[in-house]
């Protein structure tokens, strides 16, 4: 799997507004529900909220890979963005986090959602590329340092 398989530069957002977790969260899945006509906003927000309830998705470095389970989603959905000030998110090294890689998966799809995480965050473990994310000015710019 490629990350352009599975994130859209249409989910691509640079240097978004947000002043907290709950907040960064609306807007990712205000984002991914203009894509994903078929799945509603409250849906999408709902199991982002409930998978963080499990555990912070924040894996440090300023960094978080929130994520959650679907029922009628057909595939793997990706929406990353960058927020202008870095959030207070409880991730792991206690750091604010400014990158925000969200995965929306099948509910049915278990093994693949883990895959699809081992990929995203492989890719963010890569000091380049998070260099790369952090100095995009454009939408456009953030889509290709990841893709």
């Amino acid at each position: 799997m490629e990350i352009k398989d599975i994130l859209s530069p249409d989910c691509t957002v640079c240097a978004v507004p947000g002043t907290s977790k709950k907040r960064i969260l609306e807007t990712i899945s205000e984002i991914a529900s203009r894509y994903l006509s078929e799945i509603s906003l409250d849906a999408i927000l709902t199991s982002l909220l409930s998978r963080e309830k499990m555990g912070s998705t924040g894996i440090g470095s300023g960094i978080a890979i929130p994520h959650g389970r679907l029922a009628g989603l057909d595939r793997v959905v990706a929406v990353l963005i960058t927020s202008g000030d870095a959030v207070a998110y409880d991730a792991i090294d206690n750091q604010p986090v400014d990158i925000f890689f969200a995965i929306l998966v099948p509910e049915d799809q278990a093994q693949g959602h883990l895959q699809t995480l081992a990929t995203i965050a492989a890719k963010l473990n890569d000091k380049d590329t998070v260099r790369k994310l952090r100095h995009a000015q454009s939408d456009q710019e953030l889509y290709e340092a990841i893709a």
